[in-house]
């Protein structure tokens, strides 16, 4: 990683090799921790981040109900979140906001340790996204089922979430395939291991709905608006693996993936393999969004 600019710890710019945690820190033992990931895209009109509010919100939301008291407003963070994005220098940057158990009291209860809060931002280029933008994804069903509400918050972007979706990732790459499917304990769809997933068929839309152990994703929700508002209808509900299979096409989102399709799904190849018309428009049209070139999603940019 290249290192530039400075990291946002407890109020404060530090240098980025500075940023650093005590070996007895709360969240590294227990994994007592919830993130976000944003994208600051370099547009025609200046470096824009998307959709911060929604993050910002959410990342509250993921706080609560890890029973975080955060000493910090939303107004706070997001000023925050735009001076480190200044500081780092980068026209277009990946953002992780972080807020944590930290140092103190060891034991399994995090509730005595103060909650820290980091902001750091790094440059993004395209690396685990690559597969699905210009040629379809090969996708694994993982043998890891994805975690869900009864054992722990779904909703929450909890660091604790990203263990299970590891298993599932480094199972998918070891056999030989770019990203996994995860299904929940009822054997649905849930999502990638960090993506949401949709299907098309017969020129309708399908997606999981958050009720199938699947994150509220931002992109999800913007993937939802941005096609609606082109006049067509995204139906969220339950998907079988074989749904799958026979789908028409494939496609998967999220803030590091974007828009990206899948070509196959374990040995079974796609259609006739290649990014569909539907896949290929809403991966423009999302682009559109994020540049600024779409005055209809125009709010969605926080220009800095």
């Amino acid at each position: 990683m290249k290192e530039v600019g400075k990291i946002w710890m407890n109020g404060k710019l530090v240098p980025f090799r500075d940023a650093k945690i005590h070996v007895l820190t709360h969240a590294l033992h227990y994994s007592t921790a919830v993130f976000e990931g944003i994208r600051c895209y370099d547009t025609p009109k200046g470096s824009a981040i998307f959709r911060l509010p929604e993050h910002v919100d959410r990342f509250f939301r993921s706080a609560k109900l890890y029973s975080m008291k955060m000493e910090y407003t939303k107004d706070q963070i997001t000023d925050a979140i735009i001076k480190t994005v200044k500081a780092s220098t980068l026209k277009e940057c990946y953002i992780r906001p972080l807020a944590y158990y930290g140092y103190g009291t060891m034991g399994l209860t995090p509730t005595p340790n103060k909650v820290d809060i980091s902001i750091a931002c790094w440059e993004w280029k395209m690396g685990e996204s690559k597969a699905g933008k210009q040629t379809g994804a090969k996708c694994k069903i993982s043998s890891w089922l994805r975690i869900d509400s009864r054992s722990q918050p779904m909703q929450a972007k909890a660091a604790s979430n990203y263990a299970n979706a590891a298993l599932a990732r480094v199972e998918a790459l070891k056999n030989g395939y770019d990203e996994a499917i995860m299904l929940n304990y009822h054997g649905k769809i849930a999502e990638g291991s960090a993506e949401n997933i949709f299907i098309v068929k017969d020129d309708q839309i399908y997606t999981p709905p958050l009720t199938s152990g699947c994150l509220a994703g931002i992109t999800r929700d913007s993937v939802i608006q941005i096609t609606k508002s082109d006049g067509m209808d995204i139906t969220e509900r339950e998907l079988e693996r074989d749904d799958l299979y026979s789908a028409d096409e494939i496609f998967m989102s999220g803030t590091a993936a974007e828009v990206k399709s899948v070509a196959q799904v374990d040995d079974v190849t796609i259609a006739d393999g290649k990014m569909g018309n539907i896949t290929k428009s809403l991966q423009k049209s999302f682009m559109d969004v994020a540049m600024g070139k779409d005055e209809r999603f125009i709010h969605w940019l926080q220009y800095i």
